[in-house]
């Protein structure tokens, strides 16, 4: 009853099987919701058990080979019933016989025909030597018949239609054709069904696949009088497992929370409903009862380290524990863990700046530096091919040196903007290197309008930190969850413990935000399954960079039986 099993197959002698269920009877385990099954070691002798026996058995269901209602079996009744009464007068009228009565019967025929079919025994018995035998036993002593192989032969050839059916061996076996599926009912029982090696279950001993054979069984009456159980229920006084649950503050993977009203902890999160559906999967039932774990030495009632809860299970002061709890090797020595439910591995999570500061000289970044000078080089080497070209036929770039530069310039300037009425280059050659130098300047100015648009619209973020190194160089604070083996982690890494801070989920933006000289940190180390929850808040000003520390995962925790 402590058990979630509700059907129960019997095999076993039938006396004490008989007091088996006089037991269950009185502790109530034969009552709505259970079922009995009896093999053939109790079905076959069922008419020879009392009426208390057979009073609480009642919705037993029992298998046993079935014997055909033959004339043959009706005329052997009555001939034992009155040879019976002549060999014993004033004697009660005996139990009507058995299915191995019926054998035996049958038995003794098969080797009485066996006998005739052999023909006379004449080789006799072989006597074993006196020097051979085992003299701790008579039955060394005892002959060997010589025709015994030639007999042994004739009884697994014979076959006949006998009492109990057709008497034939397989393999040395007698062999059941059919077996009666009875159910126990009142003082006595009724044929549930039949069934058959060939043709399974009938309601009926036809043995045919034809029409007539109705397939199934007729209707079956259960302990209790009820339907048909469905093999398993809530124990009755059955232990309960008990589930440890980290309390923190709230999360979206495990959150136990006080209730005001009724003073209990309300368990819920992302961790407890894939525990709770696992649950129901099971093919039984697995009572159990979530108990919110707090570290006695807190005044915030918060939990305890993971390690040490995952102790508490391996100590037997837990069944198991359910929570945002990661695979570690350290942990896998003493409790055993599932396989993961979550992606695993340890990442940072670092504030973001902008790249570039909105000044007064923010137009000149939208164009590479080294591409500011490639310019000025071809606007030069324009100027200078047209007035190398131009400077004898035209006044316009004639002059002092000085006037000539400015003159030069100025056209090519002016070149960009319109086109003069009164053209100034006459030269082939000096035409051809100013519409190559005014194409050129064009495409660099719808460039530049692109990229100026786009910076001046779109943020331009980096993040503040590159890696893990650079943390560690620059002296920065480096925080983390409170209760997380990332504290060992960091530890392993080379990080100064007095560089490290904890936080909890909620405290990460504002820690982040003060900075890491500021009373907060430069980074937050977690698992990338809390830093995905963070970044669907926080994304905007913040990100994910540095290698991945691999881990094993989230996983649900149970007792190393192995330890």
């Amino acid at each position: 009853m402590t058990m979630q099993t509700r059907v129960f197959v019997v095999h076993m002698s039938p006396k004490i099987a008989a007091r088996l269920f006089m037991l269950a009877h009185d502790a109530g385990m034969l009552a709505e919701g259970y079922a009995w099954i009896v093999t053939d070691s109790v079905g076959n002798v069922f008419s020879t058990l009392d009426q208390n026996t057979i009073s609480s058995m009642q919705g037993v269901l029992g298998v046993r080979p079935y014997v055909v209602q033959s004339d043959k079996l009706l005329n052997f009744d009555a001939r034992f019933h009155s040879r019976y009464r002549q060999q014993n007068p004033g004697a009660p009228d005996p139990a009507k016989p058995i299915i191995f009565q019926y054998w035996a019967y049958d038995t003794a025929w098969a080797i009485a025909m066996a006998l005739k079919k052999a023909g006379p025994l004449t080789l006799g018995f072989q006597i074993p030597s006196l020097k051979n035998s085992n003299s701790s036993n008579d039955l060394s002593m005892l002959g060997v018949s010589l025709d015994g192989a030639r007999l042994i032969d004739a009884i697994r050839g014979t076959k006949f239609q006998g009492i109990s059916g057709e008497f034939v061996l397989v393999d040395g076996q007698r062999q059941a054709s059919v077996f009666e599926i009875f159910n126990v009912i009142g003082n006595s029982y009724q044929s549930a069904g039949f069934w058959t090696p060939k043709f399974g279950l009938r309601k009926n001993p036809i043995i045919s696949s034809g029409p007539h054979a109705k397939v199934g069984l007729n209707t079956v009456i259960w302990p209790g009088g009820s339907g048909q159980p469905r093999g398993w229920e809530w124990p009755v006084a059955g232990k309960k497992l008990k589930i440890a649950v980290p309390v923190k503050p709230y999360n979206r993977f495990v959150n136990a929370g006080k209730n005001t009203a009724t003073g209990n902890f309300d368990v819920t999160g992302y961790c407890i409903d894939i525990f709770d559906a696992v649950m129901q999967e099971m093919p039984y039932a697995v009572p159990y009862d979530y108990v919110p774990v707090t570290d006695p030495n807190m005044v915030t009632s918060m939990t305890m380290s993971y390690s040490e809860m995952c102790r508490q299970v391996s100590l037997k002061k837990y069944d198991a524990m359910v929570g945002d709890t990661t695979i570690i090797i350290n942990r896998s020595l003493y409790v055993d863990f599932t396989l993961p439910y979550t992606e695993s591995g340890v990442q940072m999570v670092v504030p973001m700046k902008e790249n570039w500061s909105k000044n007064l000289w923010v137009f000149l970044k939208p164009i590479d530096p080294n591409l500011w000078v490639a310019i000025l080089a071809v606007f030069l080497f324009t100027g200078f091919v047209i007035w190398l070209v131009e400077r004898k036929d035209s006044r316009y770039f004639g002059g002092s040196t000085g006037k000539q530069l400015v003159n030069t310039a100025y056209f090519n300037f002016q070149a960009l903007i319109s086109v003069p009425k009164d053209p100034k280059v006459k030269k082939w050659l000096s035409k051809f290197a100013l519409i190559n130098w005014i194409l050129l300047a064009w495409l660099l100015e719808k460039l530049y309008s692109a990229s100026l648009t786009s910076m001046m619209t779109v943020r331009q973020l980096q993040p503040t930190v590159a890696d893990l190194n650079q943390l560690i160089n620059n002296g920065d604070y480096i925080g983390y969850q409170s209760g997380s083996f990332v504290r060992d982690l960091l530890k392993s890494l080379k990080v100064d413990e007095h560089k490290m801070r904890d936080y909890s989920p909620d405290q990460y933006a504002d820690a982040l935000k003060k900075g890491s000289w500021n009373g907060g940190v430069a980074a937050m180390f977690d698992e990338i399954p809390y830093l995905k929850v963070f970044m669907s808040t926080y994304c905007r000003n913040h990100t994910v960079v540095g290698r991945v520390y691999k881990t094993g995962g989230f996983g649900f925790v149970s007792f190393n039986a192995s330890i």
